[in-house]
């Protein structure tokens, strides 16, 4: 290096740290819609839901779709919430539905999506043309 300037040029550490997030999140998300697809345990899963095979596959539309849109640098944000959306679902559903229910990990994954989502917050409002606050520090 010469004349004392950096010549590495790279992502902050913070963002950095939110494309690990979104990469891994989306690697779940994809695994779990896959799941969905493929039958075997989750058949009998929303078969004991009582609504039918039609919520397996569109839960499994929205997860690899929602997994695809993490990886899209313009649309994490909004993928992160629809994620977060359908975590909730699966959550209430492990909680209140299911005899044998696991909570713990829809309910990790919600918490992830959601923080995430939060991160990205302004994807989410540029997609759906929302104002940021006028009192919002971080938008002046």
């Amino acid at each position: 290096m010469s004349g004392g300037t950096s010549v590495t040029r790279g992502l902050p550490l913070g963002s950095i740290a939110v494309w690990v997030v979104r990469a891994a999140l989306a690697a779940e998300f994809l695994y779990s819609g896959y799941l969905l697809f493929a039958g075997g345990h989750t058949e009998q899963t929303f078969a004991e839901i009582g609504l039918g095979q039609w919520l397996r596959y569109v839960t499994g539309v929205l997860e690899v779709g929602g997994a695809i849109g993490l990886l899209v640098p313009r649309f994490g944000g909004p993928a992160a919430l629809l994620l977060a959306g359908v975590m909730v679902g699966a959550s209430v559903t492990e909680l209140f539905l299911l005899a044998d229910g696991g909570p713990v990990l829809p309910l990790i994954l919600l918490i992830v999506s959601a923080t995430l989502a939060w991160f990205l917050q302004e994807q989410i409002r540029a997609l759906f043309g929302i104002e940021p606050p006028a009192d919002d520090e971080n938008h002046r």
